[in-house]
């Protein structure tokens, strides 16, 4: 609201006015910010790039995962359809004296989610790393059954 309408147009007003603007301003602002853990999370989707390949009966998601041990790797169902793959790569020691000419190896935090088929048994998935490859199947469940049909007896009165 301008405050000048009111006939209040005196420099302590004034500042009031501008202050009043100004936190509006802010609040829209921080409201509509993304947070710093969504930020963080969609750097790590984005930097983990993934193949997934649909086989008769399962589903593989392939991400390279060069140097990683096992137990920097996570594999997660969350809310019963998504699968979670994250992780965090370290930079490695350093010898003494040693420095970095260059460095383009992404070291940190990984992650990527994937929505799971309806047809996704979430009960069998398994996941191996060899030779720096991460593979993850997801076996599919066997489709249903038609549903045969269900004959009434016709009852004479």
């Amino acid at each position: 609201m301008d405050l000048r309408i009111l006939g209040m147009d005196t420099p302590f007003f004034n500042t009031l006015q501008h202050m009043m603007d100004a936190n509006d301003h802010e609040a829209d602002k921080s409201f509509n910010a993304p947070t710093s853990t969504y930020v963080r999370d969609a750097k790590a989707m984005a930097s983990t790039p993934a193949d997934v390949k649909e086989y008769p009966s399962s589903y593989a998601f392939i991400i390279d995962m060069p140097g990683l041990k096992s137990g920097d790797i996570k594999v997660q169902v969350e809310d019963d359809n998504v699968l979670v793959i994250s992780g965090e790569r370290k930079r490695g020691e350093d010898k003494e004296g040693a420095k970095y000419v260059r460095m383009e190896r992404r070291v940190g935090k990984f992650m990527r989610k994937f929505v799971l088929p309806e047809n996704a048994n979430t009960d069998a998935i398994s996941a191996v790393c060899q030779d720096g490859v991460l593979t993850v199947c997801v076996e599919k469940l066997p489709p249903p059954e038609p549903k045969k049909p269900k004959t009434i007896e016709v009852k004479v009165a």
